[in-house]
Parts: structure tokens; sequence; C-alpha cells
């Protein structure tokens, strides 16, 4: 279904609303992941034209990349989410590393059958040297934020991933309703979360305060979601439709107040901070007194 374009210069803009665009980067699964997909194809179409010995190497081969493919997306994916947060663990799975091996691997069958063991190692050489310096490595160690102690940096990707996980179910379980305009509602309600969600991996010690938004809001936000989704590509029913929009309006203005709320404090306690200091300076002969 078409949308309408909207914006500070449209006709009927100027709203006031952040763009859906702002703070977002380009992907990094993208077009030179999605090729790896399509490379490994010619194995398979010439696969059945050889004796069994090349069609098994072959289709292995075939199997090889096309794994490798997919663990290469899914490593891309898992670097965006990494390089997107403040704290975070590093993958548990080094997916872009083993990909790279399964690329030598694969490159190795595939080019054993033409031109034996030598043609078949320059190939695996060649095949995970540019895909590490096509994809580069995963993440190997975790981020976290300096003077925070490593327990509570855990404690803050533990629940930030609970909350990113509750955010991505809604993501998809708004596709279902086939409703962009519910879609593009419902991404700005979760920019709006993430907003929140940067805001306490800036300052671990707001947690606590946060800590009911990330986890009990936003889990029935998704199931909310999810029930509105299935009910709502069934029925039309425009009422359900309104009852929905009104509780993403409520959730989002209150995610919205509570990150203001936790800036706000985060610079009162930046004010202490700089008086003491002051007096401490003062006290010293270092500094006029105020």
């Amino acid at each position: 279904m078409a949308e309408r374009f909207g914006g500070q210069h449209s006709p009927k803009g100027g709203t006031g609303e952040k763009p859906q665009w702002v703070g977002k980067v380009p992907a990094r699964a993208g077009a030179l992941s999605n090729a790896l997909f399509i490379a490994p194809f010619p194995l398979l179409l010439t696969a059945f034209f050889k004796e069994p010995a090349g069609l098994a190497l072959n289709l292995v081969a075939f199997g090889t990349l096309m794994l490798a493919a997919w663990l290469t997306r899914e490593g891309e994916r898992a670097h965006e989410a990494y390089d997107a947060r403040k704290v975070a663990k590093r993958p548990a799975i080094p997916r872009k590393i083993f990909a790279a091996g399964l690329t030598g691997l694969g490159l190795a069958l595939a080019g054993y059958m033409g031109g034996g063991p030598v043609t078949s190692g320059i190939f695996a050489v060649l095949g995970a040297g540019l895909h590490l310096m096509a994809f580069g490595p995963d993440p190997l160690r975790d981020k976290g934020v300096a003077g925070v102690d490593r327990f509570q940096a855990h404690r803050v990707a533990r629940v930030v991933d609970e909350a990113e996980a509750y955010l991505t179910a809604m993501h998809d379980a708004i596709r279902h309703s086939g409703d962009r305009a519910a879609e593009s509602r419902v991404d700005r309600f979760i920019a709006t979360a993430r907003d929140l969600c940067r805001t306490v991996e800036e300052d671990p010690r707001d947690l606590t305060s946060a800590r009911r938004f990330l986890g009990v809001y936003l889990m029935g936000a998704r199931d909310a979601t999810a029930k509105f989704a299935d009910i709502y590509a069934r029925t039309r029913d425009a009422k359900v439709r309104a009852d929905y929009m009104a509780l993403l309006d409520d959730l989002e203005q209150g995610f919205a107040r509570r990150t203001a709320k936790l800036l706000l404090e985060d610079r009162s306690d930046l004010d202490v901070e700089i008086e003491v200091l002051r007096d401490r300076l003062a006290r010293d002969g270092l500094a006029p007194r105020p």
C-alpha cells in the first residue's frame, strides 16, 4: 500500500516529529554480503556434468559457501547491533571469522578438481584473506562505559538485550497487520524507547529507575502489538486501530518523559560535581571564591 510522504517542507508538514531516519546508519549487512549467496550457484549448475567425485565435491563446496554466506550476514547484523550500543557484550560466536574459514574451505574444494592441492591451497588462503579484508573480524571484546565495573556493565547489557528483543518482536509483529501507517508509528515508538536504552547505557546508575520501562512495559507493548496485528489483519476494525494508536501515544510519552527525567538528574549531578570542584579550588587558593 502506498504511503504519503510527510515532512517539515511538505504541505501538511511541520509537526515537529523526529524523522524516522534520524540516528540511523546504513546497514552493514547490505549488497556485498547478499552477493555471497549468488556466487556459489555456478558450482551447483556445473556439478551435474561431472563424474561422481566431482559432483560430490561441487555440492559440498556449494553447501560450504552458502553456509559461509549465511554466517557472514548474521555476523554483520551482530556487528551492527554491537556498534549501535554503548555497552555490549562481544558476540558469543565469531560468525565472520568462521565464515572466512568456511569461504576458504569452500573455494579450496572448488579448486581441487581443476588444479590439484597447490591450487586448492592458494584458493583457500586467498578466499579466507579476502573475506576478512572485505568484512573484517567480529568484535572480540566486551564494550562498556569507562569507570563502570564489569558486573554493572554486564547487568546493563543484559537488560538492554532483553529490551532490544522486545522491540525487534514488536517490529516483526506489526508487519503482519498490513498497515503501513501503523508500522511507521511503531518505528517511531521504537526510536523513543531506544533513546532510553542509550541513556541507561551512558549512565548505568539509571538502570534501577528505568528497569520497569525496559522490562514490564516493553513486554506488554510487544504482546499488545502481536494481538493488534492479528486482529486488525483479519477484521480491519477501526476502533481496535484507534485504541492501539492511543496506547502507542501513551507509551511514547511515558518513555520520553522518563528519558528527559534521567537526563535532568544527570545534569543535576554534573552541576553538584562542578560546584564541589569550584569550592575545593577556591579553598586551595587556585581560583577566586564565588
